[in-house]
């Protein structure tokens, strides 16, 4: 519990979240080189940026054979909440979580804004993610709902990005039971999804 309230009590500025300054936003030079440098840049920028939002995508839908394609084998992971801290090692452990997270009694909305991405070299960059957030949990009637920021690192190997880590810290949440289920007029897991796991 101590460790929970330490990790609670830093503030989320970009140096407790470990974002450091990245290239700058420039032009490199002049000639044809440094041209195809720069323009690099801004193709790895755009394609961080489509990482991350694929990923919002693939939980909300329980697209798991695509999710699992964005995440370095290595992955680590740090989620604080208001009730809970979780961490996990290696992507067969976070992904075994997703599956059992979102299923055909669950609803997720998960949107990532305002990213900041920071390129630390060719092949390394950091970025910073506004979340927005809803979930249910239907057979237990219950909700959770809020923001948080999340910081993440990315690695560049054989010519593609990949999340090496993520973690986020709650900006504010609420959990609550419910005394009966929102009347959705459409649940795409529920024809889509996997059946829950029984615990």
């Amino acid at each position: 519990m101590s460790q929970h309230r330490a990790e609670m009590s830093e503030r989320l500025t970009k140096a407790a979240m470990g974002i450091e300054p990245g290239l700058p936003l420039e032009t490199s030079g002049s000639d044809a080189e440094a041209l195809r440098r720069d323009v690099q840049r801004l193709f790895d920028l755009e394609a961080i940026k489509q990482l991350k939002h694929a990923y919002f995508r693939c939980i909300d839908t329980a697209n798991f054979d695509e999710l699992e394609t964005l995440f370095h084998p290595d992955i680590s992971v740090h989620f604080v909440g208001g009730f809970y801290e979780w961490r996990c090692e290696g992507r067969d452990e976070f992904m075994a979580n997703q599956r059992k997270s979102f299923h055909k009694r669950a609803v997720g909305h998960h949107n990532g804004h305002q990213p900041e991405i920071q390129l630390l070299s060719e092949t390394e960059a950091t970025g910073l993610w506004y979340l927005a957030d809803h979930m249910w949990i239907l057979e237990h009637r219950f909700h959770t709902t809020g923001s948080a920021i999340y910081a993440d690192r990315y690695v560049k190997e054989d010519g593609r990005w990949w999340i090496r880590e993520t973690k986020y810290r709650r900006i504010y949440e609420i959990s609550h039971s419910l005394e009966e289920n929102p009347p959705f007029s459409a649940h795409y897991l529920a024809r889509e999804g996997s059946e829950p796991a029984s615990d």
